[in-house]
C-alpha cells in the first residue's frame, strides 16, 4: 500500500465474493476440473503418443469442433507453446512476404514487431491506435496476411472478428482471451489461435489453433526453412496424429477437456456468452454511475466481454484499493503493468460466477469509500 493508506481495511464477510479469483490470466480452475484431473491422475506420467493421451487429445479436438461450430473441412492444430509462439511460426510457416497488423495493445504490438524484424519478409503494414481503441485493417493488394486481435488482454479492448483481404490472402485471429466468451463465424477467419488460460480454466503450455482449408493450404505452400516446433507443417503432421511434437503439459490436457465438458454440457457457446455478458456489463454499469469511476474503453461496442478495465479517480490510488482487495482474498485485480494507468482490471471468463461479481462489486464499493 501507499504511504498515504496504512491502516488495514476489513471487508466484511457479507460483501466478499464466495471465490476471490479475477485474474486475467492465469485465469479461475474451477474445482470440478481438480475433480476430473484427480480421476485421471493415474495417466499423469503416459507418454502423449500412447492411445489413453491421444484419445484425450482427440476428444479435444472434436469438443472444440462442436463449441466452435467449425465447419467439417476445419482442422483443429495444437502444438506446444503459448500463443506467442504463433508469432513467430506464422513469421516462417504463414506469411508469404507481408502481413498487416491491427495494434491496440501489448499483445498486438508483439505480433506486429516479430513481423518487423524478420529478415526475410517485407516490412508489415501496421494500423495503430491509442490503448483503449481499437485499430481496424483494411484489404491492401500487398499484404498476404492479416492479422486480428480479438480481445486485447491488456486494455480491455474487444472487437468482433471480421473478413478482410482477398481469396488469395488470409486472416488469423489471436483470440487467446476471447476465445470461449462467444460465438464468431469460423467463416471470417482462416485461423483463430488461442491459449487456454483464459476461458478454458487451464495453464499455459499449449496453443491451439481452428484453421480453414485456405489456411491449411497456405501452410503447406510455404517452402522456408523453419525450426521444428515453429514449422507449422510439423504440426499439421502431429496434430492429424492427436498429438503434439514435444511432451505437453498433460494437466493442462485433462483442465481444457474437463471445461470443454462443462461449456457444452450448460449449452455451448450461448451459455458461455450469457455469464461473460452478465459479469462484464455488471461491471460496467456500476463503473459508469460511480462517482470515482469509469470504464476505461469509452467506445460501447468495444468494451471487452471477458476483461473490464476500470479507470479510478486520481484521488484514490488504484494499487491501494488492489492491494485491499488481495488482503481481503480477492486476488489478481491489478492493471495491465506496461499500460501504466489508476485503474483495476477485472477477468470476467465464463468460469467467474456472475453472482461473485455482484458480491465484488460491493466490496470495491466499500472500498473505496473507505480510501475516499
Amino acid at each position: 500500500m501507499s504511504e498515504t493508506q496504512n491502516t488495514p481495511i476489513t471487508i466484511p464477510n457479507e460483501l466478499l465474493p464466495v471465490d476471490g479469483r479475477f485474474g486475467s490470466g492465469p485465469s479461475k480452475v474451477r474445482p470440478e476440473q481438480l475433480e476430473y484431473l484427480n480421476k485421471n491422475s493415474h495417466l499423469l506420467g503416459t507418454s502423449h503418443r500412447q492411445k489413453p493421451i491421444k484419445k484425450i487429445v482427440a476428444g479435444i479436438q472434436e469438443k472444440m469442433a462442436t463449441l466452435f461450430a467449425l465447419p467439417s473441412d476445419y482442422e483443429v492444430l495444437l502444438t506446444n507453446g503459448g500463443a506467442s509462439l504463433m508469432w513467430d511460426a506464422a513469421s516462417f510457416s504463414v506469411i508469404k512476404n507481408k502481413s498487416a497488423h491491427a495494434v491496440y495493445g501489448e499483445f498486438s504490438s508483439r505480433f506486429a514487431a516479430i513481423s518487423k524484424k524478420a529478415p526475410h519478409l517485407d516490412e508489415p503494414l501496421i494500423v495503430e491506435a491509442q490503448p483503449g481503441i481499437a485499430a481496424y485493417l483494411k484489404t491492401d493488394s500487398s499484404v498476404d496476411t492479416y492479422c486480428l486481435t480479438h480481445n486485447e488482454t491488456s486494455t480491455g479492448v474487444m472487437v468482433s472478428p471480421y473478413r478482410v483481404g482477398d481469396e488469395q490472402s488470409v486472416v488469423m485471429i489471436d483470440a487467446t482471451s476471447g476465445a470461449g466468451s462467444c460465438a464468431v463465424d469460423p467463416l471470417l477467419y482462416d485461423m483463430y489461435y488461442f491459449s487456454p488460460q483464459k476461458c478454458f480454466g487451464a495453464d499455459g503450455g499449449i496453443v491451439f489453433a481452428l484453421c480453414s482449408p485456405a489456411m491449411i493450404a497456405r501452410i503447406e505452400s510455404v517452402d522456408r526453412y523453419a525450426p521444428a516446433i515453429l514449422d507449422l507443417k510439423t504440426t499439421i503432421e502431429n496434430s492429424r496424429l492427436n498429438q503434439t511434437l514435444n511432451t505437453p503439459a498433460l494437466t493442462t490436457l485433462f483442465l481444457v477437456d474437463s471445461q470443454l465438458d462443462w461449456l457444452l454440457e450448460n449449452g455451448g457457446m450461448d451459455f458461455a456468452h450469457k455469464r461473460c455478458s452478465d459479469s462484464s456489463s455488471q461491471l460496467y454499469t456500476w463503473a459508469e454511475n460511480h462517482e470515482l469511476t469509469s470504464p476505461f474503453v469509452t467506445n460501447t461496442e468495444e468494451r471487452s466481454l471477458v476483461t473490464a478495465t476500470i479507470d479510478i479517480a486520481e484521488s484514490i490510488d488504484a494499487e491501494d484499493v488492489v492491494a485491499t482487495l488481495r488482503a481481503n482474498g480477492i486476488v489478481d485485480c491489478d492493471p495491465y503493468r506496461k499500460l501504466g494507468r489508476n485503474q483495476i482490471r477485472v477477468a470476467t471468463f465464463p468460469s467467474v460466477d456472475p453472482d461473485d461479481i455482484s458480491q465484488l462489486i460491493k466490496s470495491l464499493d466499500f472500498v473505496i469509500t473507505a480510501l475516499a
